[in-house]
């Protein structure tokens, strides 16, 4: 429908100025405090390596953070947050017109097609926010295949098949949160793969002595790992709760429309 396509460009404009911002406020940060602050921390441990061989470092925050693979996931799982947040946003605000009489047909009266003009002209005056939503534009199409059809089977059937075409778009709209999901324990797999390559690539200093380069190598492959790794648990949970939210709404949508409109059908 017309109404639910004008969604697409705003949401999509929403996520892009949601990445950029992101972006920004996660690099200015790491290029004015994670970084800087890891290579002082850094820089201590290897004078006391060098003075004490027995020391054991404590381990940094700044330090887990500072490497490229744990900026990159900071940003996907700040992002997908971001998105997730807007979702449950329409997700609350769709959730209140359920809450809401909009019919307002009393109990006990019947509706024949030839009142479904009288009932529809409120929904059509909603506000285009209100309208595209799922709960009027099922109602709307319900009046009028009752009007067309005169038969409360095919109202049943048409309004079950705007509820169920708003459950495959939800979910096909999850499918830029599912990569997420997926590419962020994949970018910490990468920080695992390099961090183990330049460990390596150092083995040769830790023959003389000076396992520095070992021990960074090997953070950098510890340290994106564990982070990626928390960061899609938390993601994955999320996203799941959206998607529960959103199944519900449309399964309360459905009976909405059974207890609201399609009982109060009735043909001549």
């Amino acid at each position: 429908m017309p109404r639910s396509k004008s969604r697409a460009p705003s949401e999509l404009l929403f996520s892009v100025f949601a990445l950029i911002i992101i972006t920004i406020v996660v690099h200015s940060v790491y290029v004015t405090v994670v970084r800087p602050r890891a290579a002082v921390v850094l820089a201590e441990q290897r004078a006391a390596m060098q003075k004490d061989p027995n020391f054991v470092a404590e381990r940094s925050i700044h330090v887990i953070m500072k490497d490229w693979e744990q900026e990159a996931v900071v940003i996907l799982g700040l992002w997908a947050l971001t998105i997730i947040g807007y979702k449950s946003w329409q997700v609350r605000r769709q959730r209140l017109l359920l809450e809401r009489d909009l019919l307002a047909i009393p109990e006990g009266m019947r509706v024949l097609p030839e009142d479904v003009r009288e009932y529809a002209r409120p929904l059509e005056a909603l506000p285009p926010v209100d309208a595209q939503c799922l709960l009027p534009r099922a109602l709307v199409t319900a009046l009028y295949r009752f009007a067309a059809m005169r038969n409360v089977q095919d109202v049943s059937e048409a309004a079950r098949g705007v509820c169920e075409a708003e459950a495959d778009r939800l979910d096909a709209e999850l499918s830029n949160l599912r990569y997420i999901a997926w590419a962020i324990p994949a970018i910490g797999f990468i920080g695992t793969v390099r961090g183990i390559g330049d460990a390596l690539g150092q083995a040769h200093r830790a023959v003389t002595g000076d396992v520095s380069g070992v021990t960074e190598g090997l953070g950098t492959a510890f340290n994106s790992t564990l982070v990626a790794l928390l960061i899609s648990i938390v993601l994955m949970f999320l996203l799941h709760q959206l998607q529960l939210a959103q199944e519900r709404l449309v399964l309360d949508t459905e009976g909405y429309l059974d207890r609201r409109l399609i009982r109060h059908l009735q043909v001549r």
